[in-house]
């Protein structure tokens, strides 16, 4: 096969480099690969196999014959190579490929059946429509049509890069899982006719909150695993991320898409703290804040910011970014802002309620009017169905009574708070826990 671009030389020392290019190069541009080829073939789920099919080339190619000058342009022109010969197989009539072949212009597959960039050819990259073909990417990724299992599973994969093994590692399912996902995700969106464009302005801001709840409940996984060794999953965690600032740098007069950047960067900011050298988890009293990423703080506030002066009020995203703000300004627990954090939990109650949020603000409540005050707040949520198998309630609840010297009580609550946990880290700060009130 002929390549599009010169390559570099290869000896058998760079051979596992070559491969982590591979790795390194889908990660970055996926998303623009993936956008560029579905523009280009007006289907989504093809273009997302084309770009899988480009990605297998590359792994067996580039090891073997050196990684090209331009590693992306590469990928997008076997993903294109491999558009027009579907499109040749499935009839010569199709008035789609004959479309294709009158734009690549005759004898405009070159050698090895690359296709050449003549002079009228349409270029890889279409500088004006990078931007656009990523958010409309995001947009059908996370279109309400999926569900949100499917949502997660399809951003992982074509916005994020993330192979089917990773996805499932990153949330503990089988591999077929997420394959089966994905399969059923691009069925949906197929059937659904869903068009490769950005939805008309009215629409954005239903569809917007899909896209941004997927990006959240990404970062979320990652910053607090719900199950496995790991308090934090750090790469999951970048991932959502490295999302939530495309996005902004697509969107940056949306005052959600900024206050959800400035809450993932702020309560990142903590994570070199979080946890020991042995990896088991720190309380926020026992943090030491010098370990905070201050360069991530300043990100989170710069992007909180600029969700405020845009004027609309804070969003819910918004406003859980302020209150991380507020401990991320404060030298310590003690000096921390607890009654500005119970005003911003009140009125992220009223604009998003549910219990964990009733249940966050009753910690909040604790720190600022005392574990008495705060325990009112959580026995109204013991009825609460949605919290009924989660660890988060007695955790807490335990933590309240032994603050107020109910020992028995308390030591009732962390027990089922430890077989309610599903994440080892967390089950062993709770053991400790208990085992402190023993002694």
């Amino acid at each position: 096969m002929t390549e599009p671009t010169e390559r570099q030389a290869l000896s058998p020392a760079t051979v596992p480099a070559d491969r982590e290019v591979v790795a390194a190069v889908w990660r970055i541009e996926s998303a623009r690969i993936v956008g560029a080829l579905a523009r280009y073939t007006g289907d989504f789920a093809m273009a997302e196999d084309l770009a899988q099919e480009a990605l297998a080339e590359a792994l067996v190619g580039w090891p073997r014959d050196g990684v090209p000058r331009n590693p992306a342009g590469w990928l997008l022109t076997v993903g294109r190579r491999r558009a027009v010969d579907a499109f040749r197989r499935r009839a010569m009539r199709d008035d789609r490929y004959s479309a294709l072949a009158r734009d690549l212009g005759e004898g405009g597959v070159a050698a090895g059946g690359m296709p050449a960039e003549s002079a009228g050819a349409e270029p890889l990259w279409d500088p004006d429509q990078i931007d656009d073909d990523t958010l409309a990417l995001m947009f059908i990724s996370c279109h309400p049509v999926l569900s949100r299992e499917a949502r997660i599973a399809l951003t992982l994969r074509v916005v994020a890069g993330l192979s089917s093994d990773e996805i499932a590692k990153a949330f503990l399912v089988p591999t077929a899982t997420v394959q089966a996902r994905i399969t059923r995700a691009k069925k949906t969106l197929a059937a659904a006719r869903i068009p490769f464009e950005l939805p008309p302005v009215e629409e954005r801001a239903q569809r917007l909150g899909s896209v941004l709840s997927a990006i959240y409940v990404i970062f979320t996984e990652g910053s607090s695993a719900t199950s496995g060794d790991d308090l934090i999953r750090l790469d999951l965690a970048a991932e959502a991320q490295r999302l939530a600032r495309v996005l902004a740098r697509l969107m940056p007069a949306e005052p959600d898409v900024l206050g959800l950047l400035a809450l993932l960067e702020l309560t990142a900011a903590r994570f070199p703290a979080r946890t020991d050298s042995h990896g088991r988890p720190v309380l926020l009293e026992h943090q030491n804040r010098l370990r905070w990423d201050r360069a991530a703080i300043r990100r989170g506030r710069a992007a909180l910011d600029g969700a405020t002066r845009i004027g609309r009020g804070l969003g819910a995203y918004g406003l859980q970014a302020a209150i991380a703000e507020c401990h991320a300004v404060a030298a310590s627990v003690d000096t921390t802002d607890w009654d500005r954090i119970v005003l911003l939990y009140e009125a992220l109650g009223r604009l998003a309620p549910s219990p964990v949020v009733e249940l966050n603000r009753a910690v909040a409540v604790s720190m600022a009017s005392g574990p008495a005050a705060a325990l009112r707040i959580v026995d109204e949520l013991r009825t609460d169905a949605a919290l009924s198998n989660s660890h988060l309630l007695p955790s807490v609840r335990g933590e309240l009574l032994t603050r107020l010297g109910r020992v028995a009580e308390a030591r009732s609550e962390l027990e089922l708070a430890i077989r309610l946990c599903g994440n080892q880290s967390e089950h062993t700060l709770l053991e400790g826990k208990l085992a402190n009130l023993n002694r």
